[in-house]
């Protein structure tokens, strides 16, 4: 029976989430498993592994095969390194201690890195508002203007029919003026000659 770490697919279509399980390699690929020793969430930036290590490392010394996506993420956690360590130790080479503070050396220098990707993306997302929020400013002051523009041009047409309409009423009140003022003439003109 040849053991594999392997990813079981589990989330919605478009939005998938996995199980890292050891399972049987004649088991299908979301069925039945020996242990679950960890969750991988690739929708994340960066992605989110939680493995249980000490499993993880128990089962790839018994020697269970992981397939590449499941050795890239072991790797990736450390679990590979420590087992390189552990050989060392087991040889002589190094002691414990010193295999301890080699992978906390790796383990703090992972996080800085993870740190340091989590920060740019959070400033790269932060430039992007930043950008978007500028055009849409551009684009906004743009239709102001244009609203600006049609309000004035709406005034300019109604003071001038307002002005037009002051002028027809001056010229109408002329008129009606001079009307008044040749009848009154005509009117003092007829009496005038009755007196004489």
């Amino acid at each position: 029976m040849s053991t594999k770490i392997r990813l079981q697919r589990h989330g919605k279509k478009g939005q998938p989430f996995y199980h890292i399980v050891v399972a049987d390699g004649r088991a299908p690929r979301d069925g039945r498993y020996i242990e679950r020793i960890g969750t991988y969430n690739p929708l994340t930036n960066p992605a989110a592994v939680v493995l249980n290590f000490d499993r993880a490392l128990y089962w790839v010394n018994c020697g269970a095969i992981p397939t590449d996506t499941a050795h890239s993420l072991l790797q990736r956690e450390g679990v590979y390194l420590k087992k390189h360590l552990l050989g060392g130790i087991a040889k002589g080479a190094f002691t414990e201690a010193e295999a301890d503070r080699r992978f906390a050396a790796w383990k703090e220098e992972k996080e800085r890195r993870l740190s340091d990707c989590r920060t740019a993306a959070i400033n790269a997302e932060r430039a992007n508002a930043k950008l978007r929020l500028e055009a849409e400013s551009k684009v906004r002051e743009a239709k102001a203007a244009v609203v600006e523009e049609k309000r004035r041009a709406i005034a300019e047409k109604e003071r001038e029919e307002r002005e037009a309409a002051e002028a027809a009423a001056a010229a109408e009140a002329a008129a009606n003026a001079d009307v008044a003022e040749t009848s009154a003439e005509s009117e003092a003109a007829t009496e005038t000659p009755a007196e004489a």
